[in-house]
């Protein structure tokens, strides 16, 4: 099992729809509304926000990958 669908098993429903509605902003390039940033001293890499949850993902031109998809903590960024 891979990180992305682990930690997706560890987030209830509503946890899950939500990410699902950021994914499909993201892939759909359609960032109005969402608390998305640049990640300091890192090319390319982003972090999308809603509530604790985080999604770090690596946009390059038209590929977007996601990195990780994680619950806000000490070791989240590192």
């Amino acid at each position: 099992m891979d990180k992305i669908n682990k930690a997706l098993q560890k987030l209830d429903k509503k946890e899950k729809e939500a990410i699902r509605n950021i994914l499909v902003k993201i892939k759909n390039k359609d960032f109005k509304g969402l608390d998305i940033k640049k990640l300091k001293s890192r090319n390319n890499i982003f972090r999308a926000r809603r509530g604790n949850i985080r999604i770090i993902y690596y946009l390059k031109q038209e590929r977007i990958m996601i990195l990780s998809i994680e619950r806000r903590s000490e070791k989240t960024y590192n």
